[in-house]
């Protein structure tokens, strides 16, 4: 089973503003990347606090069709979600999360929230990460990385530029 990131970020490193708004991205962004990844991923891992904040900002549900895992333990409320959307509540630290997924035949899965991208990098399980640097300062908000038990080794896959200032970059995390 493959582990993957791809988030947008700040160049100052934050994911979101305090408020959980991300009015810093760009409104219309240009292709880089994130349609061909979504295609590629079977589940999307994400925590109770992004839960919170897809369904209240995001009006169409922004997941589609995919399988989407909430990670929680206390009880979720998911009325207010599509019914068409395909949840499901966990609890556990990241191994067990991942041992669940694995007896579901998971085959690739898409880490999103920047609590559970932290959890799941301090111990060692997430493969790839593709970050796109957003060229913005915005001074203070959530951030993408918080403290790690010690180093993580990352080699560089590649990086790319586009127009609007955005810059890729993709890491394979070495364990």
């Amino acid at each position: 089973m493959k582990i993957s990131v791809f988030c947008g970020v700040s160049v100052d490193g934050f994911i979101a503003r305090k408020s959980h708004t991300f009015d810093f991205l760009p409104e219309e962004p240009e292709p880089h990347g994130f349609e061909e990844f979504y295609k590629s991923i079977d589940t999307v891992v994400i925590g109770r606090n992004t839960y919170q904040v897809v369904v209240k900002y995001f009006p169409k549900w922004y997941y589609g069709k995919k399988r989407v895992v909430v990670l929680s333990s206390g009880k979720l409320d998911f009325s207010e979600a599509p019914k068409n959307a395909k949840l499901q509540q966990m609890s556990g630290e990241p191994a067990h999360i991942l041992s669940k997924l694995k007896a579901l035949r998971v085959k690739h899965v898409y880490l999103d929230g920047g609590i559970t991208i932290q959890r799941f990098l301090a111990v060692g399980l997430v493969d790839r990460m593709t970050v796109t640097r957003v060229p913005v300062l915005i001074g203070e908000g959530i951030p993408l990385f918080g403290p790690v038990p010690g180093d993580i080794k990352l080699r560089h896959v590649k990086t790319k530029t586009f127009k609007s200032g955005l810059v890729t970059t993709e890491y394979d995390v070495l364990r």
